[in-house]
């Protein structure tokens, strides 16, 4: 499969929140497919995860606003002028300008000529991670290129994207791929039931996230200095309620002894960090930042309960499914959360942990007292979640599809 080159365009690479992506690029390589990555915008994280030193692909990035790089624009324009796809491709973009009329827009039309004229050499195919931004500028290359392309769509993406836009990505691209039961109905909706929908779990690599044969201690909560530990992994972003959480969390009796740790970056982070202060529970709270892979494992094996109260956001936007809870239930944690989006396809109430409604504090601080004073019900909730990881989300299921999808094309073209 070497001889099909794959130029994979995402927003940002690498990104330490998008470690469901650099696995599934490395399980792609693994499996033979020949990967180029272009990105919209260069790093902003400071760290990596190891994950990231392995992938092989070359990374080429964008003009991430059209005014800093204009010589490279006005070039490529110059270049893509005299090409058969050049007047579709800006038909599409005044089409998309008619009912969008934004900078934005111009600006992944711009990305677009910068990525046809600067084309990887072997570059064959296009695939596109998330059905907004980087799905506009692979389908507008796809047009100025003369080539097919794909799509991923995860969460976001789908979600705060009007239904117009989505519609017409799903009628361009040649098959889209995503990765709830939620994200994959309402897109079958928006495709009128095509068969080029295709429901695909990220699932874990779980060589990285291996089993956790250790005992955790019994703690009850009764001890101040054995106190519980709550942990939670994620952006400080308004679609992972951490606020609701830490509401919970200053619901629980005065008695009882837990601590409450958050790992993640986020805008919202120290507006969060004010708000633990005024509900006079700061002194229980760590906030770690953002950490590479192997000290987020770590935390995993030194907890107790983990804790993620997802919402729909005020634009609609909303988690498919958090690796973070997968990851967590690898571990044998006890999780918690919401009835948002695809964690119902990951926990089962009672069964593989305790899902609650979203944006309900005293529920979510019901649960959490629950798990803090019964350590043999975190033992069960964390042993049936980890054995549902390991039995249904190998990520290896999900690379050895997308390959399948791929060859699928490729022999259909010969």
């Amino acid at each position: 499969m070497g001889n099909r080159k794959v130029v994979v365009v995402l927003k940002g690479y690498p990104r330490l929140s998008e470690t469901f992506i650099a696995q599934e690029l490395l399980g792609l390589e693994r499996a033979g497919l020949d990967l180029v990555i272009v990105a919209l915008r260069k790093p902003t994280d400071a760290k990596r995860h190891p994950i990231h030193a392995e992938i092989e692909a070359p990374v080429h990035y964008l003009p991430e606003y059209l005014h800093q790089e204009p010589v490279r624009v006005i070039r490529s324009l110059i270049a893509c002028l005299p090409r058969a796809g050049f007047r579709r491709a800006f038909g599409a973009l005044l089409a998309d300008l008619r009912r969008d009329c934004t900078r934005n827009r111009v600006r992944r039309f711009g990305q677009a000529l910068v990525l046809a004229n600067e084309w990887p050499s072997g570059g064959q195919w296009l695939h596109a991670h998330f059905a907004h931004t980087p799905a506009s500028v692979t389908r507008y290359t796809s047009m100025l290129r003369g080539l097919p392309w794909t799509c991923s769509a995860h969460a976001k993406d789908i979600w705060t994207s009007p239904d117009w836009d989505l519609a017409g990505k799903l009628s361009s691209a040649r098959w889209t791929v995503t990765c709830t039961r939620t994200g994959f109905e309402h897109l079958r909706k928006l495709a009128n039931g095509s068969s080029s929908v295709h429901l695909s779990y990220h699932g874990l690599d779980l060589a990285r996230f291996g089993r956790f044969e250790a005992a955790r201690p019994a703690r009850d909560g009764s001890s101040a200095e054995n106190a519980v530990a709550i942990l939670s992994v994620g952006r400080a972003v308004e679609k992972k309620g951490f606020d609701v959480l830490l509401q919970a969390l200053a619901l629980l009796p005065a008695g009882l002894h837990w601590r409450f740790e958050h790992i993640g970056g986020g805008e919202q982070l120290e507006w969060l960090k004010a708000l633990a202060q005024k509900l006079g529970i700061s002194g229980r709270v760590s906030w770690n930042g953002a950490l590479a892979q192997e000290d987020v494992l770590a935390h995993y094996r030194h907890a107790d309960i983990f804790a993620l109260a997802c919402r729909i956001a005020g634009d609609g936007d909303r988690d498919g499914l958090p690796n973070v809870l997968v990851e967590a239930a690898s571990q044998r944690l006890a999780c918690v959360s919401t009835q948002v989006s695809g964690v119902p396809e990951l926990l089962t109430h009672e069964e593989t942990g305790l899902v609650l409604p979203p944006e309900d504090a005293p529920a979510l601080a019901t649960a959490l007292e629950r798990l803090i004073r019964d350590p043999a019900l975190r033992m069960r909730l964390g042993d049936a979640a980890e054995h549902r990881v390991r039995a249904h989300f190998d990520y290896r299921s999900s690379v050895d599809q997308l390959k399948t999808l791929f060859e699928q094309e490729w022999q259909a073209a010969q």
